[in-house]
């Protein structure tokens, strides 16, 4: 029988995170070697031989030269950190990889690299990303499916070019509205009010009090989430009767 403490060391190796900053992500006491082997030294029982040749291969898979495994993270930029952080994520050859917004703290070009990177290991090496981020346009280039959260509760959900060709929900159409890249033609959606609280949200939909659509059962009642087309999954009270037209340059309130 397979113990409890297998699952779980399988589990965790079939698992792995790449941090939001690749600054507070590393341990600056070790240098990029050890990072990157760190994962395999708890894992596997390779030989000194083998473990630097596994790293050479991963560290040539992220696109770092082999001369920076001595050096130590303050002496890299943030676009080669994250690249170490990539390399050590994906040095257990795992399936699933959550990556929390893994180019916010990058500048634009950088951050270009790193999701083509990402792109590419992803094709190459048969992974599943979990990809947390509030940039759409780099949601849309890297997912296959999106889910949209408004105050930690799934409002929106479908596959990438569904959601984005005819999104339903309000909060789905006003983030693509707050993209310049995405926008293009359509009639931009303005929010009201602030963002609730988590400590107080609203009794109703959790997004009513900030929505320029909502109607009193907004306000009373909390809207599931429901497959309203095949894949395509929506909390909204309106949206089966905004359905055809929601998405589109002539929505307007009266709509819905």
């Amino acid at each position: 029988k397979t113990s409890f403490a297998n699952l779980k060391k399988n589990f965790r190796r079939n698992i792995q995170m790449i941090f939001q900053d690749p600054y507070l992500s590393l341990n600056p006491k070790m240098r990029i070697l050890d990072i990157i082997l760190e994962p395999l030294k708890i894992h596997e029982k390779y030989s000194k031989k083998t473990q630097v040749r596994i790293a050479d291969e991963i560290l040539q898979k992220v696109n770092l030269e082999n001369s920076i495994k001595n050096r130590f993270p303050y002496q890299l930029s943030g676009g080669q950190r994250q690249r170490v952080a990539i390399a050590r994520a994906i040095i257990l050859n795992p399936k699933f990889i959550i990556l929390d917004e893994p180019l916010s703290s990058l500048d634009v070009s950088i951050g270009a690299d790193i999701i083509n990177l990402l792109k590419n290991l992803q094709k190459n090496l048969d992974l599943t990303f979990l990809f947390i981020s509030h940039d759409l346009s780099v949601v849309k280039y890297i997912s296959d499916f999106v889910s949209v959260i408004y105050l930690g509760k799934f409002v929106e959900k479908a596959k990438t070019l569904k959601l984005f060709s005819n999104p339903l929900h309000p909060y789905t159409n006003a983030l693509i509205d707050s993209s310049f890249t995405l926008r293009k033609n359509r009639t931009k959606i303005l929010l009201k009010s602030e963002i609730p609280s988590l400590l107080n949200p609203p009794n109703g939909c959790l997004f009513s009090t900030r929505c320029p659509f909502a109607k009193n059962i907004c306000f009373d009642i909390r809207p599931d989430l429901e497959e309203i087309e095949k894949d395509h999954f929506v909390a909204c009270h309106l949206a089966k009767r905004a359905f055809t037209s929601f998405g589109s340059s002539k929505t307007t309130s009266s709509s819905l």
